[in-house]
């Protein structure tokens, strides 16, 4: 066979085969760990969450540390007092400081936030059973409450709150025009209070607004519509206890069924009127839930237009 030519077959080494083979064996070592790397990175890929807080391939991921929803503004007339998260700083604890000079009534722990108050109920109410004495030196209006039935709140005790409330003399009975009495059962009445569920409270006050669905308290004709989420809870707006905030929703309401309109704080450091919409934010006045204070001077501001 002429020199130069080959058979066409390579006849190796004994040694030079190992090498082909360890060649071979670390080609597809290579193949599959890539196909491997590929793999995990798809996966870890599906498992990251996008912008909207869920998952690539459509699952919710876990809710981030300290995110929290937002609470509604509040509204006009129809949502005198609502639960829109105060905006001044917080305590050092965490919890709303007391404004100095504030009043303390009867304090009333808060509500626990594991509480469970319920969203909706049957939409009928049970009367409280109580009467009382008139309250006042003016024309008496006499007046009934009402519980939504399935709310877990007594009526009759309900009634004397709103009963200590009417007759503190921090309230409107300051003024000699005005005098109430809790009306007992069967006896008429000028107007009436109830307590009621978040959604009874928003088909009583025609709330149709989506920011204040189910956080609003009204006054819906000769009715003052108490939500019942305010009045377990109180507010985060409000610096005071539960009790406080609920003479806050009380004076307010009533204010309104006595022909008053809303007020704007009077100036910094100074308490927010009773009729000021104080959950819309305090614009520097302290927080308030009394028409007069300890000396019996009206707590006044600008109107609101």
């Amino acid at each position: 066979m002429p020199a130069g030519h080959s058979t066409g077959r390579s006849r190796l080494s004994p040694r030079a085969k190992r090498r082909a083979e360890r060649r071979k064996r670390l080609r597809r070592t290579i193949i599959l760990g890539s196909v491997a790397l590929v793999a995990v990175t798809a996966t870890a890929y599906a498992m990251a969450p996008d912008e909207d807080g869920g998952t690539a391939d459509g699952r919710p991921s876990a809710a981030r540390p300290g995110q929290q929803d937002g609470e509604p503004a509040e509204g006009s007339e129809a949502a005198a007092q609502g639960g829109r998260r105060d905006p001044a700083p917080a305590s050092p604890s965490g919890s709303p400081s007391r404004p100095a000079g504030s009043p303390t009534p009867t304090p009333a722990a808060p509500a626990s936030p594991s509480a469970q108050v319920p969203v909706s109920g049957p939409g009928t109410f049970k009367a409280s059973g109580a009467a009382g004495a008139a309250q006042g030196k003016g024309n008496v209006r006499r007046w009934r409450l009402e519980v939504e039935e399935g709310s877990g709140v007594d009526p009759d005790a309900a009634a004397r709150s709103v009963e200590a409330i009417l007759g503190d003399p921090r309230g409107w009975i300051k003024n000699p025009a005005y005098a109430f009495q809790l009306a007992g059962p069967g006896q008429p009445v000028d107007f009436t209070v109830k307590i009621a569920t978040p959604k009874t409270t928003d088909r009583l006050c025609e709330v149709v607004t989506p920011e204040l669905i189910g956080e609003t308290n009204c006054r819906a004709g000769h009715t003052v519509v108490v939500n019942l989420k305010r009045w377990q809870e109180g507010s985060p707006q409000f610096s005071g206890s539960v009790e406080e905030y609920r003479a806050l929703i009380v004076n307010h309401e009533v204010g309104h069924e006595l022909g008053h309109s809303h007020e704007g704080c009077p100036g910094a450091g100074q308490p927010a009127p009773a009729m000021m919409q104080q959950i819309k934010g305090l614009n520097g006045c302290k927080s308030n839930a009394w028409p007069y204070d300890a000396n019996g001077t009206y707590l006044s501001g600008p109107p609101v237009l």
